[in-house]
């Protein structure tokens, strides 16, 4: 079977496809035909060393995929042949917080990743997706869009008519303004031009500020609500938005931190943050058992993840430097099987 492998640390180009073998299952493991796998920004990091420069190689990347059961060990009860599924981010979170010990699991990181034709897994790392979804949809889910859900719902606490900041059409930010109004949120975007734009506010928001045009866009964000601020910001740019995202805030306000888009390294302002009351969180994708309280709402809200670009396997690299241009609105897939 073919499979992406990451063979240096010099971004896009890295990934070469190769042929691997197959192996025989454990009695808990199940193999998947691979359908689907989405791109995360995490996964241009891993490709330039900026996640994980200790990172043994060669390696197969990325988190995201969904395929079809084709067969389960003999231990396996909670799957069957022919199920449709999707990977958790984390293999062994299941429930409960977050524990160093989960970081082993972490597919496409210290794990290996699912860019192959076949892959083998414990049943408990993966998950039934609604019917409704086709493979590529389902492929975005275990970490944008889990990812958007913890940070409104697991670990914040939306409520109806309360309003979310969200930064750029990235997959994070769409999911969030997404299950944000299915909330009864409102929510303002930023964005960098005029069709992405216009992209926001056919998706329900109620406000974009142009942050090229207005670099200290927290203060137009601040003016669209009165001089309230806004009551959660999904703050995924990192260093270069975050002195923003505390100007944007209101009193008693949560920032949760989820993406380094813009740098790493970011001098926090601590008047604002003192002043306001701010809660700042930091949110790293979730458990198992919140990818099951969000595939509820997704079902029963038929919602649909949206696709921006699909990419065959054979252009994966390809792929991956489109989503580095940024140009992306939605998530990136690359059809698999």
């Amino acid at each position: 079977m073919k499979a992406v492998n990451l063979i240096n640390f010099e971004g896009p180009r890295s990934w070469k496809l190769v042929s691997h073998s197959t192996t025989n299952l454990q009695p808990d493991e199940v193999r998947v035909k691979v359908k689907a796998a989405s791109l995360n920004y995490r996964d241009l990091m891993v490709s330039r060393g900026l996640y994980n420069p200790q990172l043994p190689l060669p390696a197969v990347p990325i988190s995201d995929a969904a395929g079809e059961v084709i067969e389960v060990g003999a231990a396996v009860s909670d799957l069957v042949v022919g199920d449709r599924v999707a990977t958790t981010f984390f293999q062994d979170w299941i429930e409960g917080p977050l524990k160093p010990v989960y970081f082993q699991g972490a597919l496409g990181g210290e794990a290996p990743g699912v860019l192959a034709q076949e892959i083998v897994l414990k049943s408990r790392g993966l998950i039934r997706f609604p019917d409704h979804l086709s493979f590529h949809e389902a492929s975005t889910l275990p970490c944008a869009a889990l990812t958007a859900w913890n940070a409104l719902f697991e670990l914040g606490s939306l409520q109806p008519n309360q309003t979310v900041l969200i930064q750029g059409t990235g997959g994070v930010s769409l999911f969030a303004l997404q299950f944000a109004k299915l909330a009864g949120a409102r929510v303002i975007a930023t964005t960098s031009g005029d069709e992405k734009a216009e992209l926001l506010r056919e998706m329900g928001a109620t406000a974009v500020v142009n942050y090229k045009k207005n670099p200290r866009w927290g203060h137009s964000v601040q003016e669209l609500t009165a001089g309230v601020g806004v009551d959660l910001v999904v703050e995924v740019g990192g260093a270069g938005t975050l002195e923003q995202s505390l100007q944007a805030i209101a009193t008693g306000g949560q920032i949760s931190a989820i993406g380094v888009l813009t740098g790493l390294d970011a001098l926090t302002p601590l008047f604002p943050l003192l002043v306001r009351q701010v809660k700042m969180q930091g949110v790293f994708v979730g458990s198992k058992a919140m990818f099951e309280r969000m595939n509820s709402a997704i079902e029963f809200h038929r919602l649909r993840p949206l696709v921006d670009r699909v990419f065959p396997l054979d252009e994966a690299a390809e792929a991956l430097e489109y989503l580095a241009s940024g140009s992306h609105r939605g998530k990136v897939v690359i059809e698999v099987g």
